[in-house]
């Protein structure tokens, strides 16, 4: 009767897992998830559908409401054409990153990362700027990162950059934690580098999950658990519990601790004629989530609570509509948000379309599968069908912009130098 009992609760765990896409495995083998290649690409589309979504909308909004709520009769209406931000740094900057893995393959090294991302012509701001100057001037990555060459290393430039590290590891969190240290080191550090790693972490989940607290808490076990930012993750979820229906009383937590308290503001970005300005990413990373966990599901609810938090208010909606698009999919999305897609058009200093950027995702997922352990196997119905191992995430180890680390003293060689081709002036 025992073997006979365990042998049928076996068969319920199996059936169960099959629904949550989840394999169970026999018994010391190891457990895997499994997403057909049809509905990968409909949720991946979906995700960069979401990055559009959240930019276009919050746009008019950036960073004109800073340490303040924005006001609901300034959140601008949806309009169906807004879903056309071809000419976004959002998109174009991280897409130079896909270019890089497009080329030189997924183990692209983190010093040809550099060299291409010196060579890339868009204007940039805040750690950005001051990552491409670095190695422009012949600093090396990681140091073109440190905050002893870059006093912007807690700025969010990797966190608004690293959906594609998520959108191409569909449940395999340690790449995209691994394409934060190739990537994200160009220009950030500390916090900096994990908001980039937190949100990558949060489309890998989104592929197989839709409960959108435990999409957080899977971003944050991307993370160390000792760094702040880590903190002010865990201090959103904690507020939302306690205040479920009112996420103006979670931001009213965030502004005192994140914005006023100077303890977590040790290495932030400084403007005396702005003083309320705060472009550091532990505080729009909470804005992220304070969208995510009040949105409830809704696409529009979302978007305008992440904007209505302020400070980078169009970044922010970008990055959360972005993970909860991913849980819905593309088929599923509501047509304000696809019908006026123009997939002719090219995203600025990129040679992607809409249809090329999904095909190049998907040639990096299918590495990204094989080089994990898993494989691609054909189904009943002879469609293709990733198997993802299930492993836990292995944060980076912990680092404090405000108390770095040594420098690792790395330079670009005179033949590396010969590849960065700086414009006289950068274009727009």
């Amino acid at each position: 009767m025992k073997k006979k009992a365990a042998y049928w609760f076996r068969v319920i765990l199996a059936c169960s897992a099959a629904v949550a896409g989840l394999t169970l495995p026999a018994r010391g083998a190891e457990s895997v998830r499994r997403l057909s290649l049809a509905e990968y690409r409909d949720r991946m589309a979906a995700g960069w559908i979401g990055q559009m979504a959240g930019v276009g909308w919050g746009a008019p909004t950036e960073f004109r409401f800073n340490g303040r709520i924005v006001p609901e009769d300034k959140m601008p209406s949806w309009q169906p054409a807004m879903i056309n931000q071809f000419r976004q740094d959002d998109l174009y900057v991280e897409m130079t990153f896909l270019g890089s893995l497009e080329r030189h393959g997924l183990d692209c090294s983190i010093r040809q990362a550099g060299i291409d991302f010196a060579n890339s012509r868009y204007r940039l701001w805040h750690a950005n700027r001051a990552g491409r100057e670095n190695l422009r001037r012949g600093i090396a990555p990681p140091d073109s990162g440190h905050p002893k060459f870059n006093r912007h290393a807690d700025d969010i430039d990797y966190q608004i950059e690293a959906d594609y590290a998520g959108l191409i590891a569909p449940g395999m969190p340690n790449v995209g934690i691994e394409l934060g240290e190739r990537f994200g080191r160009l220009m950030n550090y500390g916090d900096g580098l994990y908001g980039g790693q937190f949100v990558a972490g949060m489309y890998c989940e989104a592929f197989f999950e839709t409960d959108l607290e435990k999409i957080v808490e899977a971003g944050l076990k991307c993370i160390p658990a000792e760094s702040q930012y880590a903190e002010c993750i865990r201090d959103v979820l904690a507020w939302h519990q306690a205040n479920p229906d009112d996420w103006q009383a979670t931001w009213k937590k965030i502004d005192e601790k994140y914005q006023r308290n100077p303890a977590y503001r040790r290495f932030s970005c400084s403007n005396p004629r702005r003083p309320n300005f705060n472009i550091d990413a532990k505080i729009n990373g909470a804005y992220i989530v304070v969208g995510l966990l009040y949105g409830r599901g809704d696409p529009d609810r979302t978007i305008t609570i992440s904007t209505r938090c302020g400070l980078d208010s169009d970044c922010n909606p970008s990055s959360a509509a972005g993970v909860l698009f991913t849980t819905i999919g593309r088929k599923k999305l509501p047509e304000r948000f696809t019908s006026a897609l123009d997939p002719t058009k090219k995203f600025s200093h990129t040679p992607y379309t809409f249809p090329r950027l999904l095909d190049v995702c998907e040639a990096l997922a299918r590495q990204a599968v094989e080089q994990t352990g898993g494989r691609i196997e054909r189904g009943a119905d002879d469609e293709e069908v990733l198997v993802i191992p299930v492993r836990p995430p292995k944060p980076s180890q912990l680092e404090q912009c405000w108390e770095p680390g040594p420098v690792t003293g790395s330079r670009f060689s005179d033949n590396e130098m010969k590849q960065i081709v700086v414009p006289v002036k950068p274009k727009d």
